[in-house]
């Protein structure tokens, strides 16, 4: 299992604490207020608003706060936020990619920076580590019958469609995510995720000393109010999952 989806489930086990949920829905709501400023308001018409309101839901998050975000984009004194993308090195060789929204480009710098010296990483510069990974459609879906959403998501003009436990993830290009989305969402209902991801090449399997590492790191970024998404190419023991889910 790749290094972001382990933390992710590490997360989900620790997430239901208001504190870790408050942060959340405050980084959503600045992803709906972003999408919506970016284009139309409506996200029927807008792709990246339409990701944008499906990961709130997934999450949750309550109506009143979608529409309430989505009405800030268009106010005057609307916050202007710059997207930002970090690459660097973790302990191990591990390549790490960190999206982020920002009112203060030196502020979020300089505490991505301070992340990465913290766990024995470096900061690199933009593009040093992003040719390791393919930026790509990401559709996921509860499991469900899995020979007819194999058909359905070749069919729509899916690349890819990944089964497990945790249900369907399926990969598209970046031109066809909105089209395969669409032609899902009317055969299975919506999605629990549809969004532009970076998605590793190759994974780095490394040992349990590195990896704790790595998962604190990753861990202090996500807890970043700027930071908005955080990939790396790495895997860790199902030991180490449990270590640190526990």
């Amino acid at each position: 299992m790749a290094g972001h989806s382990q933390f992710k489930n590490i997360m989900h086990k620790k997430g239901k604490q208001d504190a870790i949920r408050s942060k959340l829905f405050s980084k959503l709501a600045r992803e709906i207020t972003v999408a919506a400023k970016m284009g139309l308001p409506d996200p029927s018409m807008n792709a990246r608003l339409r990701a944008a309101v499906i990961a709130t839901r997934a999450e949750n998050m309550p109506k009143d706060n979608i529409e309430r975000a989505i009405k800030k984009a268009s106010g005057a004194d609307a916050e202007t936020y710059d997207e930002v993308r970090y690459e660097g090195y973790a302990p191990g060789g591990v390549a790490v990619i960190v999206e982020a929204l920002t009112d203060n480009r030196n502020r979020t710098a300089g505490e991505v920076r301070s992340y990465f010296a913290k766990a024995g990483g470096s900061l690199a510069e933009t593009g040093a580590v992003s040719f390791m990974f393919d930026r790509v459609g990401l559709i996921e879906f509860d499991r469900k019958n899995e020979d007819a959403m194999l058909e359905a998501a070749l069919d729509a003009g899916a690349e890819d469609v990944l089964t497990s436990e945790d249900g369907h993830e399926i990969i598209t290009t970046l031109e066809s995510l909105r089209d395969v989305a669409q032609a899902l969402e009317q055969k299975f209902g919506e999605p629990r995720k549809a969004a532009l991801v970076w998605r590793p090449q190759n994974t780095i399997s490394v040992d349990d000393e590195a990896g704790e590492k790595i998962l604190k790191l990753v861990g202090a970024l996500e807890d970043n109010d700027d930071v908005q998404n955080v990939y790396a190419n790495f895997e860790v023991s199902d030991a180490l999952v449990a270590k640190m889910g526990a």
